[in-house]
């Protein structure tokens, strides 16, 4: 377990206590089922519910020398109950225990990282509202393309994070059955109707069909949904530190009294969240491999899955769990300068304006789109090379003067065109300010 990472609340979740808690209420709902069936005696089960009880460093003791977790900790609970201990584990398998006790801490990690995505889009919402029409240039490969607003960069993290707020949901449904089918998964000592006991007991759903084990496939769907989330946040990191540096410096990174950014250059503030969030993306992105490794077994089980997940499991939920609050907490207080923003526009020297200024040609002018095209860029390349503004190198060419004059080309050159549609956009994903219990757009 990764512990430098782990939060209060998820670390508890993969702590032996818990994970023996779960294993154990797995058994008492068994032995109920049985009960309920006439299968053990009432009075044997009462007793196994009044005494049934562990010791972490007792199973230890006993697994040191059997070398087999399920059998010691089976031994260390039947020492408190005594005889009647013979109904526990009644006709089940190891795995039957194992995979639903699994099941339920791995729905337990899930409700907290539900939570999390939650509070990430509940951030993003605000800073998307709150910089809708703060106009920036927008890129395309780091190349400056045509200007957009930073809230509907926002508004685009925004969509995505409900995306995997949906994403989640699933993976939470798709891991939240048990199995207590036995050794092969065909119910030999015991009706199905005792495995759909125990899970409902549970607030999960019985495997429809499981061999010894509940398929990996499960395992692996969840574990590529935390790299899909992962992923999320690395793209995000990823483009609020091209918007760190430097030469750009229209975001930062919130920098705290008293912080240091490096050891040798006072000057630093660096984009350290970030970096972290890039890095952590990478494991998660590996565990998910491992667990995409993990389904394809011998026959009805093996246990080479076993060894892995007891690490990937715990490991990438505490990874996404901090990964998602680290988040959350920067998002929160992102500093961003607006002001930067207009003066890296100013840059472009106005060949932003470029494609509007050849779809004009083309309507106005009856050209062609190739030759308008050319006639465009013979501009903008001047441009940048240096030449001048681009409204200067359009006035002066004279071919394109044949069809724009200067009042129609500084329509083109109008900021806000780009703009115009942004209110449609977050309307349609409902992204809306509320103002004394009406909506404003």
């Amino acid at each position: 377990m990764i512990k430098r990472y782990t939060r209060p609340g998820m670390g508890s979740i993969w702590e032996e206590e818990n994970r023996f808690k779960k294993m154990l209420d797995v058994e008492l709902v068994a032995c109920e089922a049985f009960a309920a069936r006439g299968l053990i005696p009432e009075a044997a089960y009462r007793a196994i519910k009044k005494k049934a009880k562990f010791d972490i460093k007792r199973i230890e003791e006993i697994e040191a020398v059997t070398r087999h977790d399920v059998i010691a900790f089976l031994t260390a609970v039947g020492e408190n109950v005594g005889e009647e201990s013979r109904y526990i584990h009644m006709g089940m398998t190891s795995s039957d225990v194992l995979d639903t006790a699994l099941s339920l801490q791995l729905r337990e990690a899930s409700d907290i990282i539900i939570d999390d995505i939650k509070k990430v889009i509940s951030s993003l919402k605000k800073v998307a509202l709150e910089f809708k029409g703060t106009i920036m240039m927008g890129r395309t490969h780091g190349v400056h393309a045509e200007p957009i607003t930073f809230g509907f960069k926002m508004a685009g993290w925004y969509q995505e994070m409900k995306r995997n707020l949906e994403r989640m949901k699933r993976a939470k449904d798709i891991i939240s059955v048990g199995k207590v089918s036995g050794v092969v998964g065909a119910f030999a000592h015991q009706d199905p109707d005792v495995e759909e006991f125990v899970c409902g007991k549970l607030g999960i759903s019985p495997d429809p069909i499981s061999t010894q084990i509940i398929q990996r496939d499960r395992h692996a769907e969840y574990m590529t949904v935390l790299a899909v989330i992962a992923a999320s946040l690395e793209k995000f990191a990823i483009e609020i530190r091209h918007l760190h540096r430097s030469e750009v410096r229209e975001v930062e990174e919130y920098f705290s009294k008293g912080q240091k950014g490096s050891s040798a250059m006072p000057h630093k503030k660096n984009p350290i969240v970030c970096e972290r969030i890039t890095g952590l993306a990478r494991l998660i992105r590996a565990n998910a491999m491992a667990s995409l490794e993990n389904v394809a077994l011998w026959h009805e089980r093996d246990i080479s899955h076993s060894s892995v997940e007891r690490v990937i499991l715990p490991d990438s939920t505490i990874i996404i769990d901090y990964m998602l609050d680290k988040f959350n907490n920067l998002i929160k207080n992102l500093v961003v300068y607006p002001e930067n923003m207009k003066n890296n526009m100013l840059e472009s020297m106005d060949v932003m304006f470029s494609q509007r200024i050849m779809l004009e040609l083309v309507k106005k002018g009856g050209i062609s789109r190739e030759k308008a095209y050319k006639m465009v860029q013979k501009n903008a390349m001047k441009v940048l090379k240096g030449a001048g503004k681009f409204k200067k190198m359009l006035m002066e060419d004279k071919e394109i003067k044949k069809y724009l004059n200067e009042k129609e080309i500084d329509k083109c050159l109008d900021v806000h065109y780009y703009t115009r549609n942004i209110g449609k956009v977050f309307n349609r994903i409902g992204l809306e300010k509320k103002k004394n219990g009406r909506k404003v757009k």
